[in-house]
């Protein structure tokens, strides 16, 4: 059995750990409205291009389409890019992603897919080496606040890679965020890209127009963008829900903790309660030998 120093000890530790995880809880708390903020409102715009993109993608077909729209006319190179935070501390947050990313790997390789990584995140990065290391071409961090600096080096990578022959197809795994308590793992396609089916159409009231310049002209200018927003986007819900899981988790760490110290603390006071009384029944059987 411990001691009672050895009890106090771990009491005095697990009170520390509490403080710790309790404060982590407050700034995650703190942050995340913030970063709710941004995620929701970056969805309008990329749903936005979504649209602008899936209205002129009608108008072409033929010889003329960009390859950014219709792909290669293969699907063996393929690239996962795969989304996660830099850091953990957040239940099973960048787990979920890399777990669904996984299964999507996995599925490719059975079909017998040529299959290359680009990883987002020091946390993606840590557990797709472990069995993927050598299907890695980039990595980049998450970073502390995600912009359009920040995505723009991703988009290029996979414009590159794409550009080179390199890659037919690309995807991309994100969490997507839905409320504090849910975040859902989510796959998108950026190449070929993703047309939206039964898009919203522009109400002109009757009227006719044409596309000036061009419907393949605008495309090729806004497809590379495209790839820009909807990483831009990933990366904000991830932030958003990076911080929601944290002070989930970190609020159950904390409640974790208050159980143990009741816990340790009752075995203190009986602990010390039996000393008490082992002491009490010498002092009383001394005296009773005298």
């Amino acid at each position: 059995m411990a001691s009672l120093k050895e009890l106090r000890n771990r009491i005095a530790s697990v009170k520390a750990t509490q403080k710790i995880t309790k404060a982590m809880q407050m700034v995650a708390a703190a942050k995340l409205r913030l970063a709710q903020d941004q995620a929701q409102n970056a969805r309008p715009y990329a749903q936005r291009m979504a649209a602008v993109i899936a209205n002129l993608a009608a108008g072409v077909s033929g010889a003329g389409a960009p390859r950014l729209l219709v792909g290669t006319g293969e699907d063996q190179n393929q690239l996962v890019v795969v989304a996660t935070s830099d850091r953990g501390l957040a239940g099973g947050f960048n787990s979920s992603i890399v777990r669904a990313a996984r299964e999507h790997i996995n599925r490719l390789i059975a079909d017998g897919k040529t299959v290359k990584l680009l990883v987002v995140g020091k946390k993606a990065r840590d557990q797709l080496r472990r069995g993927y290391s050598d299907r890695i071409v980039a990595f980049h961090e998450a970073g502390a606040k995600p912009s359009l600096e920040a995505a723009q080096p991703v988009a290029n990578e996979i414009l590159a890679l794409f550009a080179a022959g390199e890659v037919d197809a690309v995807t991309l795994f994100y969490s997507r965020f839905k409320s504090v308590v849910t975040q859902t793992p989510t796959s998108i396609r950026l190449i070929p890209a993703e047309v939206q089916a039964g898009a919203a159409q522009v109400d002109l009231k009757g009227a006719a127009y044409e596309y000036e310049p061009d419907e393949e002209t605008i495309l090729a200018t806004l497809l590379p963008r495209n790839i820009v927003v909807q990483v831009l986007a990933a990366m904000l819900e991830n932030q958003a829900g990076f911080f929601a899981a944290q002070m989930s988790a970190m609020d159950n760490a904390t409640r974790n903790a208050g159980d143990m110290i009741a816990g340790l603390t009752l075995i203190y006071n009986r602990t010390r309660q039996a000393q008490i009384t082992k002491e009490l029944i010498e002092i009383i059987s001394g005296a009773e030998a005298l």
